[in-house]
């Protein structure tokens, strides 16, 4: 009995210690907070300098599975690794909700809200929860999103 108690305890510290080294793959909510603040004051300094570097991830603008990306006053990715000129507006999630739309909704100048939706992580085919931190920078709407 006790060597069964003793092996239920190894295996659960190990699933413990391997979710932590999981966890430190990904980026947390303050990291993708910390993220859309640096790239507001970047917006605000030089747009077109930021969304190149957004898009490009340089400047610190690529961590793990952050990034920040924008959208124009025409609802098309301004920034994004991989879908500059697509239809940020029009984006739904993998559950059809209408992420994009909520995106725009959502952003207020000076202020940082948030939408949920289910999307892959980055290499993955099942969608999981994620939350991004949107805020309105002049013409552009930005966000960072971090995976629950």
């Amino acid at each position: 009995m006790q060597s069964k108690l003793a092996m239920a305890a190894t295996l659960a510290a190990f699933a413990f210690v391997g979710s932590a080294v999981a966890a430190g793959d990904y980026g947390t909510p303050a990291e993708a907070k910390a993220m859309l603040e640096k790239a507001v004051v970047a917006v605000k300094g030089d747009k077109a300098n930021a969304l190149m570097m957004f898009t490009k991830g340089e400047g610190g603008f690529k961590d793990r599975d952050l990034y920040p990306y924008c959208g124009g006053p025409d609802g098309n990715f301004t920034a994004h690794p991989t879908l500059v000129g697509k239809s940020l507006k029009e984006l739904k999630d993998k559950a059809s909700k209408p992420l994009g739309e909520e995106v725009y909704a959502a952003a207020k100048d000076g202020a940082f809200s948030e939408v949920s939706y289910m999307w892959p992580r980055p290499g993955q085919t099942d969608p999981v929860a994620k939350v991004v931190y949107v805020s309105k920078v002049g013409d552009q709407v930005c966000a960072v999103g971090y995976y629950k």
